[in-house]
């Protein structure tokens, strides 16, 4: 009886420690599956927000295109109209200041001349 006993209670042992064996294997496997949803979940996530912004990109860039459009034609008819208006600015600009340029220059001819005349004096 102590014979049995003793057999009993080894095969008890040993199919406790086979359990534990077990059941430390079933718990890492439970890790590694825990661990592969939440990466695939992330990398998901991830891969859905990627075509979201890339999808929004599109759509933003579809809506602003003809908005780009008319401010082009808007500034186009701006530049024409700002240049039709400076033109004739220029122009009673350049026709005041042209006769201030001419005489100017005839002073400053005028002083170089008689600089020229005194450094002539001075050298004979």
């Amino acid at each position: 009886m102590k014979f049995s006993l003793i057999v009993a209670v080894v095969v008890l042992a040993l199919a406790q420690g086979s359990f534990a064996q077990e059941v430390t294997d079933l718990e890492r496997l439970g890790q590694y599956f825990e661990e592969m949803k939440n990466k695939m979940t992330l990398e998901l996530t991830e891969i859905i927000n990627k075509q979201d912004l890339a999808s929004q990109a599109q759509n933003i860039q579809t809506q602003l295109e003809p908005l780009a459009a008319q401010i082009q034609e808007q500034l186009k008819t701006v530049a024409t109209n700002v240049e039709e208006q400076i033109k004739p600015m220029a122009t009673e600009m350049q026709a005041q200041i042209q006769p201030m340029v001419d005489n100017f220059q005839k002073q400053v001819e005028a002083i170089f001349q008689k600089l020229t005349e005194q450094a002539r004096a001075i050298g004979n």
